[in-house]
C-alpha cells in the first residue's frame, strides 16, 4: 500500500501490530496498515496505544489521570484571509457588527469565566483579516493597531492584568519574530498542522485550495519556528478532508519530528471531520469514530508515551470509553462559559459528565492549565519571567496542574523586580584562563539541543566542485575578484573555495595583492574591552559553549555598575572602545539594554559603544513589544555607536537551523542589520564555519553580505570565525566537524577578500581563534586586520580556544611584524587613531 489507498492484508496487519506490541519502530506502510484496524484487530491496537499511554502517565508521575483545561473561547475576529472549504467561524464583514470584538468585550467573558474558576482564555481568529477584508484594515487603523497580531497582543497583556487568566493564542500561521513578541503575552499557542498532504491545498476543489496560510510547508515551518522560539506548542491532524491514509500517517510523522528536534510539542490533538451546513464540503460524510479511534491510537504508537494526545470530547457523539482506550490523555478545554464557536453545533459536554465517564472508563480527571504540566515545572526557557507570577498562582508547584480551587485575580504583566540579580562566577574572564570552566557542558545538555539525533538528520551534503573550472576562477580573482560573487561564475568561486597545494597559494597571493590595492600594507587593530554582561541563556544554540543554565557553575551576571567599572578600566588601560554582546537572559530587564550604554557614556564619555548583536537586538524588541527600527532608535539615543555583527553564523537557513536551532532566521538578521545601517549604526559582518557548513553555503553567505552592503553601505568589516570545536555541543554530540581545517581557513580568508573587493575593504583575522602564527599567516593571505586588544574574551574560550583572552599593544605588533608588515591603531569605524 505504497500510496495509502489499498487496504492492507490480514498478514500485514497482524504483522505491524506484532511490532507495535513489541515496542518496535514502525515505518509509514506499517503505521497505514494500523489505519486501517477495525474488529478485533482495533482491539488489540487500542490495548497496545493504552499501554504506552499509561507508561508515559506513571513516568510523568500522574498514573491515570487524564487532564482537561478550564476555560474561555474568546473568537477575537472571524475574518480570515483563508478559504477553507469546511470552516463556519469565518465568515464575511456584513454578517458581524463589528470586524473585532472590542477590548471590553473581550475582558467580559475573560472575567465571566474568572468568575466561574475558568483559567484559560483561548483566543481564536482568523488568519490576517486585514490583508483581505478593508473593513478589517480601517477597524485596526481607528484604533491605533497595525495588525491583528498587534491587537492579540494588547488584549492578551489586558486579560492577564485585569482577569487573570491565562492566555492561549491561536492566531494562525506566524514568523520566528512574530511568535518571538507573542511570547511574553502568552504560556502556550497552537496552530493545527491538520495535514501535509499538498494536493489537498494546491489542486481545485481540495478543502485547503485558495488558503495561503494552509500550505502544509508553511504550517511545519511555524511548528519548527515555535520549537525554535521555545514556546509551548499544542498542534494536531484533522482527519478525514480528502487525505489518504499514507498522507495521515506523513502528518504524524512530521509532528513527531518537530517534537524531538525542538522539544516543544505540548499536545497533540487528532480532531475527526464533521460535515457542516453552508459550507462547500457539507455534502461529505464524517469522518466516523473507529476512524478517528485507530488514528489516535497509531498517533500514540508513533509519538510514543511523553506525548499528550487530545480528542475533542464534543465531537465523539459520547464514545469516551472507546477514545481513552485509544491512548488519549487529555480532552483538551471546556468551557463552562462559552460556546466552541469553531464546532457550535456540538456543545461541550457539562464537566460532572465528562469527569464521570473518565472515571468509568478508570481514570482520574484533572484540570491542568492552558500550558502543560512539564513546561511549568521546568519554566526557563518556556515561560517569559513576565507570565510566571500569573502561572505559579493558578498551579501546584509539585505537579504542574493546575489548582482546582484558585481563583485568577488580575495581576500587573511586568518583570519581577528581583528576577536579574547580578553574581555567579562573574570572574570569569579572568579565570578562565587559569582554572578553565567547571565542566565540559552544560547541566541540560540532553534535552536543551533537542533529539540529537533528529539534528543529524538533517545536515545538508555538499556537491563536490569541478576541478576544470579552478584555472578559470584564478584568472578572474585576478581580472575582477569581484565578479566570482555572480551566478554565472559560481562554478569557479566554489572551485577556488576548493584549491589546495600551488593552487591555494597562487590563490592567497592574488587575495594579498588585491587587498595591497585596497588598503595598502598597514595592519590595523583597535585596543579594546570585550564585556559579556552575562552568560545565562536558554536559546539552545548548538555550537555553543559560553552559554549555561542560571544554576549551572560557570554561570554569571554582572551588574550595571560592574560593566560601568570594567568599561572605565578600559579608558584607563588606553581602550577606544568596549564591545559588549551576552546571553540572552531571560531574566534581563527589557530596560537593561538602554541602562547599560547609558552607565558607560556616563562613566567614559568618549569611549566607543559596539554592543549588541542583531539576535540580542531582536529579543529586546520583542520583549518591549516595538519594532526593530524603534528600538535600535532607542539604543542609539542612549549613545550606542555601532553593532557587532555577529549571530549571523551561516546566512543560510538549512545550514542555520541544524547549528543554531534558535537564533534568527537569516532574513531576520538582514532586516535588523540593514535597519541598524539605515539609521546610521554601522557594523561588521561575520560568518562562521567549519562545523556542519560547506563551500555553496559560504558563497551564498557572502552574496548576501555583498547584497546587504550594496544597499545600505554600513558594513565596517568583514571577519571570519573559525569554527571552535573541543567544547561545542554540537561536536561533543558527533555532528559537526572538528572545526577548519588550515587549508579551509586560508581559502575562507582569502576568499572573503576577493568576493568582497570593492564592497567592504577590511578583512580581519582572528588571533583569538587562529593563534599568533596563524594570524600572520593569513596577514599574507588578504588580510589586512587583527582585530581588537580585547582585554577579555571568553566566548571562544569556554569552547576551547588555547591562544588566551587578550593581547597587548606589543604582541599584535609582533603579530605584524611576523607577517612582514607595520601595525597602526584605529577607531572602531577604521579611522586613525593615537
Amino acid at each position: 500500500m505504497a500510496d495509502g489507498t489499498d487496504q492492507p492484508t490480514v498478514a500485514s496487519l497482524r504483522r505491524a501490530l506484532r511490532r507495535a506490541a513489541d515496542g518496535r519502530p514502525l515505518d509509514p506502510d506499517e503505521a497505514a496498515a494500523l489505519l486501517a484496524a477495525r474488529g478485533e484487530f482495533l482491539d488489540e491496537l487500542l490495548a497496545v496505544a493504552g499501554r504506552i499511554r499509561d507508561a508515559g502517565l506513571a513516568d510523568a508521575g500522574r498514573p491515570g489521570v487524564v487532564t482537561f483545561s478550564k476555560k474561555v473561547f474568546v473568537p477575537l475576529t472571524r475574518l480570515c484571509r483563508d478559504r477553507c472549504h469546511y470552516c463556519t467561524f469565518a465568515t464575511v464583514p456584513h454578517r458581524l457588527p463589528a470586524a473585532y470584538l472590542e477590548r471590553d468585550e473581550v475582558l467580559a467573558i475573560a472575567a465571566a469565566g474568572a468568575a466561574q474558576g475558568c483559567k484559560e482564555a483561548l483566543f481564536t481568529l482568523g488568519d490576517r483579516p486585514e490583508e483581505r477584508w478593508p473593513q478589517a484594515r480601517q477597524w485596526l487603523t481607528e484604533r491605533g493597531f497595525d495588525s491583528t497580531l498587534d491587537y492579540v497582543r494588547a488584549c492578551a497583556i489586558a486579560v492577564l492584568e485585569e482577569t487573570g487568566l491565562l492566555p492561549h493564542l491561536n492566531p494562525g500561521v506566524l514568523s520566528w519574530a512574530e511568535l518571538q513578541r507573542l511570547k511574553p503575552v502568552a504560556p502556550s499557542m497552537g496552530m493545527m498542522l491538520e495535514t501535509t498532504a499538498t494536493r489537498l491545498w494546491s489542486e481545485p476543489g481540495g478543502p485547503h485550495y485558495g488558503s495561503p496560510d494552509k500550505e502544509p510547508a508553511v504550517r511545519l515551518r511555524v511548528l519548527a519556528d515555535a520549537g525554535r522560539v521555545g514556546v509551548p506548542f499544542t498542534t494536531g491532524i484533522l482527519i478525514g478532508i480528502g487525505e489518504t491514509p499514507a498522507e495521515r500517517v506523513d502528518s504524524i510523522f512530521a509532528i513527531r519530528r518537530s517534537a524531538r528536534e525542538y522539544g516543544h510539542i505540548q499536545e497533540v490533538i487528532v480532531q475527526n471531520f464533521r460535515a457542516k451546513p453552508d459550507t462547500a464540503m457539507r455534502g461529505m460524510p464524517d469522518a466516523e469514530l473507529h476512524e478517528l479511534a485507530a488514528t489516535v491510537a497509531v498517533a500514540r504508537i508513533l509519538l510514543g508515551p511523553g506525548a499528550r494526545i487530545q480528542a475533542p470530547p464534543n465531537l465523539i457523539e459520547g464514545e469516551y470509553d472507546l477514545l481513552l482506550r485509544a491512548g488519549i490523555d487529555d480532552w483538551g478545554g471546556v468551557s463552562p462559559v462559552t460556546p466552541d464557536h469553531v464546532n457550535p453545533e456540538r456543545p461541550w459536554p457539562h464537566l460532572d459528565e465528562l469527569a464521570a465517564r473518565t472515571a468509568a472508563a478508570g481514570f482520574t480527571l484533572r484540570e491542568r492549565l492552558t500550558v502543560y504540566p512539564e513546561y511549568v515545572r521546568r519554566a526557563d526557557p518556556w515561560l517569559d519571567p513576565r507570565l510566571a507570577a500569573h502561572v505559579a498562582v493558578l498551579a501546584d508547584p509539585a505537579t504542574g496542574l493546575a489548582v482546582e480551587s484558585a481563583r485568577p485575580v488580575g495581576r500587573p504583566w511586568q518583570e519581577p523586580d528581583d528576577a536579574f540579580v547580578p553574581g555567579g562566577r562573574t570572574d570569569l574572564h579572568a579565570t578562565i584562563d587559569t582554572t578553565g570552566r567547571n565542566a565540559d557542558r552544560r547541566g541540560d545538555f540532553d534535552s536543551v539541543y533537542g533529539d540529537w539525533a533528529e539534528v543529524g538528520a538533517q545536515v545538508p551534503t555538499a556537491a563536490p566542485a569541478s576541478a576544470t573550472e579552478l584555472r578559470a576562477g584564478l584568472r578572474l580573482a585576478a581580472d575582477d575578484p569581484a565578479a566570482l560573487l555572480e551566478p554565472r561564475h559560481e562554478a569557479a568561486a566554489l572551485a577556488l573555495f576548493a584549491a589546495d597545494g600551488a593552487a591555494l597559494d597562487e590563490l592567497c597571493r592574488i587575495a594579498d595583492d588585491v587587498r595591497r590595492d585596497a588598503v595598502g600594507d598597514d595592519v590595523t587593530y583597535v585596543v579594546n574591552r570585550n564585556i559579556n554582561f552575562s552568560n545565562v541563556c536558554y536559546v539552545g544554540c548548538r555550537f555553543c559553549a559560553f552559554a549555561q543554565r542560571e544554576r549551572d557553575a560557570d554561570a554569571y551576571r554582572l551588574s550595571v555598575e560592574q560593566v560601568a567599572d570594567r568599561a572605565e578600566q578600559a579608558w584607563v588601560a588606553g581602550a577606544t572602545e568596549v564591545c559588549m554582546q551576552g546571553g540572552i537572559d531571560p531574566k534581563l530587564p527589557v530596560t537593561a539594554y538602554a541602562e547599560l550604554v547609558r552607565a558607560i557614556k556616563a562613566r567614559v564619555p568618549g569611549m566607543h559603544v559596539h554592543a549588541y548583536s542583531p539576535m540580542e537586538i531582536v529579543t529586546g524588541a520583542a520583549k518591549a513589544g516595538v519594532s526593530v527600527r524603534d528600538w535600535l532608535t532607542e539604543l542609539r539615543d542612549a549613545g550606542l555607536d555601532t553593532i557587532p555583527g555577529t549571530a549571523a553564523e551561516i546566512l543560510d537557513d538549512e545550514v542555520r537551523w541544524v547549528l543554531t536551532k534558535g537564533k534568527l532566521p537569516a532574513a531576520t538578521w538582514v532586516e535588523v542589520v540593514g535597519t541598524a545601517h539605515e539609521l546610521g549604526i554601522r557594523s561588521s559582518s561575520t560568518m562562521m564555519y567549519g562545523h556542519v557548513d560547506h563551500p555553496r553555503q559560504w558563497l551564498g553567505h557572502f552574496r548576501v553580505l555583498a547584497g546587504l552592503q550594496d544597499r545600505t553601505g554600513g558594513f565596517t568589516e568583514f571577519v571570519a570565525l573559525p569554527f571552535v570545536h573541543t567544547n561545542a555541543p554540537i561536536y561533543l554530540a558527533g555532528i559537526a566537524r572538528p572545526g577548519p581545517t588550515w587549508r579551509e581557513n586560508r581559502v575562507v580568508h582569502a576568499m572573503a577578500r576577493l568576493l568582497l573587493h570593492g564592497r567592504i575593504d577590511n578583512i580581519q583575522c582572528s588571533w583569538v581563534k587562529l593563534g599568533d602564527s596563524g594570524t600572520a599567516e593569513l596577514l599574507r593571505s588578504g588580510c589586512n586586520d587583527l582585530g581588537g586588544t580585547l582585554m577579555e574574551e571568553t566566548i571562544s574560550r569556554m569552547a576551547g580556544s588555547d591562544h588566551g583572552s587578550a593581547r597587548t599593544v606589543a604582541q599584535l605588533e609582533r603579530i605584524a611584524t611576523a607577517a612582514g608588515r607595520r601595525a597602526r591603531p584605529r577607531t572602531t569605524v577604521y579611522g586613525y587613531a593615537g
